[in-house]
């Protein structure tokens, strides 16, 4: 019996010129770097004779799949996205890319950037747009409130910056 699964929700399309280098750096390392590298591997342990017993075949074929896998990915999401390397004319409203500096009730003051769901990383204060609170904030102004539901209960948060830095050239 197969483990059957829902198909996953697609992202955004939309990423920063940091985030598609990013993508497509990963993808050239993993296709011009590693891959070879680990076909050497594989090809050189299937010289050895048994592969049913073979360690460094069998994981060095597990790998490839792995890498093909990714590249798979890379290759066709690359195609589908979007790269937004202009800041909006409007910048006192929230919209894709902007850093937004939040206050909460205890005075806390945290900033995040909104970005692609391909790039988020909240230890990096990097906010994918398809977020609960992402998704809140886009379209608010300064000094709006927005209110969070999480388990815990409701929080509340002030917008009390929003800044638009200019992309460098990638």
């Amino acid at each position: 019996m197969g483990r059957w699964r829902p198909p996953r929700q697609r992202g955004s399309t939309y990423i920063t010129p940091a985030g598609a280098k990013t993508l497509q750096e990963e993808l050239t390392q993993l296709w011009k770097v590693e891959r070879p590298q680990v076909t050497d591997v594989v090809h050189e342990a299937a010289k050895n004779g048994d592969r049913s017993e073979n360690g460094d075949y069998i994981y060095g074929k597990r790998r490839l799949r792995e890498i093909d896998s990714r590249v798979r990915f890379l290759t066709k999401r690359l195609d589908e996205l979007t790269v937004v390397d202009r800041i909006p004319s409007d910048r006192d409203k929230v919209f894709f890319g902007a850093f937004v500096t939040l206050i909460d009730e205890d005075d806390s003051e945290i900033t995040y950037q909104i970005v692609g769901p391909d790039e988020f990383n909240v230890s990096q204060g990097k906010l994918s747009m398809d977020s609960p609170l992402a998704r809140q904030l886009l379209g608010k102004h300064l000094d709006d409130e927005v209110v969070i539901t999480t388990p815990e209960g409701e929080t509340h948060y002030e917008i009390s910056a929003i800044d638009y830095q200019p992309y460098s050239d990638t």
